[in-house]
């Protein structure tokens, strides 16, 4: 009687765990990729014909056009949220938003910390002076002056690694505004920026009227300024990159990217020509 119980335990046993094995290998198979129905896009909204904040609080520019055109193809919701560059990076980690869509350049640092999307475009650095100053973009020209810089941009990184153990003054803002303040109110000699930018956003406006592009950032050995200009994205989501990705070569190829591109710039702003 007790062999006859204790096969009849063994049997149950059996068949509970052969039933067990489905619901285990069910728990732990990779979740199904959830269905994308909208991108949130982190900018820092001060920084025209890039991405700025309309007299109403609605986004435009040139990076939100781009984003509306990526969401488009994709057949998703977009969502722009403005934020701080020097934070823009954490606030991606934090999951805030999904994405950065803000003139970001990709450099070594970094790449280290999130991934980075396909060539967006590209531009270099350029120094912002008065007219007349005879000011140029090195050491030795800027030694004993004061530059600004908007926090947590390559040009604040690159001011301070060349200049400032030299001589210069550089000064950090939270935002491109914060600098235009100063350097109109006479507290700043010159300013570092993205030559588009410091271009379509300052000199081709009247409050830029008495100032000048005083050159192009030529040298950097250690490579600071780093490559071209893409979308900033989470190590962990290489889906949402893919897709991303699949999107730019869409508009680039359909004509899309060419006709935002002509309703803020008279050049290739693109720079190399578009892969195929």
């Amino acid at each position: 009687m007790k062999k006859l119980l204790l096969s009849t335990a063994l049997a149950l046993t059996a068949l509970g765990f052969a039933a067990q094995v489905p619901a285990q290998a069910q728990t732990m198979a990779p979740a199904p990729a959830k269905p994308l129905k909208e991108i949130k896009f982190g900018v820092d909204a001060s920084y025209p014909p890039f991405e700025n904040l309309t007299p109403s609080g609605g986004f435009e520019g040139f990076d939100i056009d781009l984003g509306k055109a990526i969401c488009a193809d994709l057949k998703v919701k977009c969502v722009f949220i403005n934020q701080g560059f020097d934070g823009i990076i954490p606030a991606l980690q934090a999951r805030k938003f999904d994405a950065i869509l803000s003139s970001m350049t990709v450099t070594p640092d970094r790449a280290k910390v999130i991934d980075f999307s396909s060539e967006m475009y590209n531009e270099p650095t350029s120094l912002i002076a008065k007219k007349g100053s005879g000011l140029v973009p090195t050491a030795e020209s800027l030694k004993g002056k004061t530059v600004g810089v908007e926090s947590g941009t390559i040009q604040e990184t690159y001011a301070k690694t060349y200049w400032q153990p030299n001589g210069v003054n550089v000064v950090s803002y939270k935002d491109q505004n914060a600098v235009y303040a100063d350097l109109l109110a006479g507290r700043l000699d010159a300013s570092l920026q993205d030559s588009v930018e410091a271009d379509y956003g300052f000199l081709k406006t009247p409050k830029g009227s008495n100032y000048m592009l005083a050159g192009n950032v030529t040298s950097d050995p250690q490579d600071v300024l780093g490559s071209y200009i893409a979308i900033g994205i989470r190590k962990d989501e290489p889906e949402l990159k893919a897709k991303i990705n699949k999107a730019i070569a869409t508009i680039l190829a359909n004509g899309t990217y060419k006709k935002i591109e002509a309703k803020y710039f008279n050049f290739n702003v693109y720079g190399n020509p578009p892969p195929k």
